[in-house]
């Protein structure tokens, strides 16, 4: 059930960055909303829920809004990848590093996926700018804080509520005749 409610917030999202995002002036920035969704997975869900969430909305953002094929299931592959890694293997307690380490991968992903492609692309990327990279990373790292806090009341919710089938669906006992 929680796999479900994530994977329809995850479409919604897909849907507000793809369109309503686009309006939003180029200066003031906008946050990747599935990389913030895709970090709170790698956090809370195990590795078969989590990679199933991955692949699917990497597929459908590279789909509808990637340039280049497999670059949005490269990125989102190594983020959750990296993240699920050092939640298990680390010692500190997991609130204190949560989002600046969002903040840290979306860099660092980001630096190297620019690498790549101008080793592979080189006449088609734009100049590097420290200033535009810093500022996306900034704001996705203020986008982070409410969004992880929605995601994270939603698991609970989740959580703590049973799924009960409808009464149709019910087994009945007894003599259906009477």
């Amino acid at each position: 059930m929680r796999i479900l409610s994530f994977f329809l917030v995850g479409i919604v999202l897909i849907v507000i960055q793809t369109s309503i995002f686009q309006f939003i002036p180029s200066w003031l920035g906008s946050p990747d909303l599935i990389f913030i969704l895709i970090a709170f997975s790698a956090y809370r869900f195990d590795w078969l829920h989590g990679l199933f969430l991955v692949v699917i909305f990497s597929w459908i953002m590279d789909v509808v809004s990637g340039l280049y094929l497999g670059t949005y299931p490269l990125l989102y592959l190594f983020l959750f990848v990296f993240l699920k890694v050092f939640k298990e293997n680390s010692p500190v307690k997991e609130v204190a590093y949560q989002i600046p380490l969002v903040g840290v991968v979306f860099f660092i992903g980001h630096s190297c996926l620019y690498f790549f492609y101008s080793l592979a692309l080189p006449d088609v990327l734009p100049e590097w700018s420290w200033i535009t990279v810093l500022q996306e990373t900034f704001v996705l790292i203020v986008a982070t804080i409410p969004c992880f806090l929605l995601y994270n009341s939603l698991f609970e919710h989740m959580s703590q509520r049973r799924f009960v089938p409808p009464r149709i669906l019910r087994k009945r006992s007894g003599n259906f005749f009477r």
